[in-house]
């Protein structure tokens, strides 16, 4: 390794003796010590060395949270590959583009997901090597036979060598890969772990997928800090919360509606909740206000992106209820106007992040990559504010990075409204963020017909559920004779927004 380098494979390394006999991970009636956890990635990366995979090479995963997970991710970084998780909820036209975009030389999946690979094997010819965390299943080799082979030798790495590509939402219809490095990631876990003040006495449950840059991020700071990953096989608030109460869980990360869920079944009575100290995440003020009440923890408000390692600023919500967070110690933050000049303190502006969280850039886009990151700061394209305190105020998006959290996951408008237009009946869409009582933020698609067509709101959903992800497709639709539109002819997404974007119909 290098003289000032540090990656993620180094705390594989590390822990292996200051934590030698701790359990690293427990899923069901299985634990894992960090000791037999770097064993583990050792021969994963063995195995990786005698089929030819060299660093820079791409491996995706596309998975359910598995507990083999961890020793696969440390024996890529052993061998200097590159991660590239796949959201699972993708539609199979999706998860083809994240395969021909980084053409990976190896897949990793669950039984689950044999079957639509094998589908699309066709077009990613990169793929040479098919392992699956089931049995051995035709071209499928078993996870089992990789920790079977001879240990390997660590590749000569630097901290600032690319470890993992994390497709973003798609902006102009296609998503971009954001390259994050191993100084990346690890910078971020030493600055979360300062700031919430972690031992290895905590322990996190892993109910955020481990393709999503928040669920990968809170996994690797709980194993930096020597603390304890305990897997459930997928989210059930009743088996969630009598697993806290049983494991003593102290660290959740959080989306709508995994708390409101939570504290519904909590109220029951079946469980209490007493030992989880932190939640980590975004929601409402009211489920948050529930949990504090409770008298056990604190709930830590946070702003990010895929490209700053998803937490960029961070603060416990009772310093200040309903923002996003104050900038941490290895970030600095500035808010800019449309000329990219620093605005006054409380005037909304986009947010500008510079620092070691901010990733390399976007995979194959070098153009795209030098005007993000033009006059040396990373260009969010998100609105907000600094108070005269330093908090952040999250008030937005930039109308060309318009963005959707449906349930913590991300989802451009136009990506949607591309996919409305393909129906035959639909003449005009626009596609906005609505407050949803579940999700926080629901997806309305308000869309004017041509002549004559006849549809309802249920068979548009189920049209393009039925072509992109489905978490993607609107919850609710309104029909309308007309929408607004700018002097220039193109929809006013504003005064779409103000017309129809406080209450949802359909």
């Amino acid at each position: 390794m290098r003289v000032r380098s540090f990656t993620i494979y180094d705390i594989y390394k590390r822990n292996a003796t200051l934590f030698k006999n701790q359990i690293a991970i427990k899923s069901e009636n299985k634990t894992t010590t960090y000791s037999e956890l770097f064993g583990r990635a050792n021969r994963v990366a063995g195995w990786l060395k005698g089929r030819g995979i060299r660093k820079g090479d791409r491996i995706a995963i596309l998975a359910k949270n598995d507990p083999q997970f961890f020793p696969l991710m440390g024996g890529i970084a052993a061998a200097g590959a590159i991660m590239v998780p796949i959201n699972f909820r993708l539609s199979a036209e999706e998860i083809g583009y994240n395969l021909t975009n980084t053409k990976p030389a190896m897949i990793v999946v669950d039984p689950d997901f044999e079957k639509t690979i094998l589908d699309l094997r066709s077009i990613c010819p990169s793929l040479k090597e098919y392992v699956t965390f089931g049995p051995d299943s035709g071209i499928y080799i078993s996870f089992d036979s990789l920790l079977k082979s001879p240990p390997g030798e660590a590749v000569e790495l630097d901290g600032d060598d690319p470890f993992v590509i994390m497709h973003t939402a798609a902006v102009q219809g296609k998503p971009r890969g954001a390259v994050i490095s191993h100084h990346n990631l690890v910078f971020c876990t030493l600055q979360n772990i300062a700031i919430m003040g972690l031992t290895r006495e905590d322990s996190y449950l892993n109910i955020l997928p481990l393709f999503h840059i928040a669920g990968m991020f809170a996994a690797l700071v709980m194993m930096h800090v020597g603390g304890r990953n305990v897997m459930i096989p997928k989210f059930d608030p009743k088996v969630a919360g009598k697993m806290i109460d049983q494991e003593k869980i102290t660290l959740l990360g959080d989306f709508p509606p995994i708390l409101l869920q939570l504290l519904d079944e909590q109220a029951k009575g079946e469980f209490t909740l007493s030992t989880l100290k932190h939640i980590l995440g975004i929601d409402m003020q009211e489920t948050i206000k529930r949990f504090e009440n409770l008298g056990y923890g604190q709930f830590w408000l946070v702003y990010g992106q895929t490209e700053t390692m998803g937490l960029t600023s961070v603060c416990s919500n009772r310093e200040k209820p309903g923002c996003a967070g104050k900038p941490g110690p290895l970030v600095d933050i500035k808010i800019v106007d449309e000329f990219d000049h620093e605005v006054e303190t409380g005037k909304v502006g986009e947010i500008l992040v510079r620092g070691p969280l901010v990733f390399q850039g976007y995979w194959g886009e070098e153009d795209l990559s030098k005007h993000t990151f033009r006059d040396q700061w990373h260009h969010t394209g998100d609105a907000g504010r600094m108070d005269e305190e330093g908090y952040l105020w999250f008030a937005g998006r930039k109308a060309e990075k318009e963005l959707i959290k449906p349930g913590g996951e991300n989802v451009y408008p136009v990506e949607v409204e591309k996919v409305i237009l393909e129906h035959p009946s639909i003449h005009e869409v626009s596609v906005i963020g609505v407050p949803d009582p579940k999700f926080g933020e629901g997806i309305k698609a308000i869309c004017v017909l041509k002549p004559n067509a006849k549809l309802t709101g249920q068979e548009l959903i189920d049209f393009v559920g039925g072509r992109i992800a489905r978490y993607k497709k609107p919850g609710y639709v309104e029909f309308v004779d007309s929408l607004p539109k700018k002097e220039d002819g193109s929809i006013d997404r504003g005064k779409v927004k103000e017309l129809y974007g406080t209450g949802p119909k359909g």
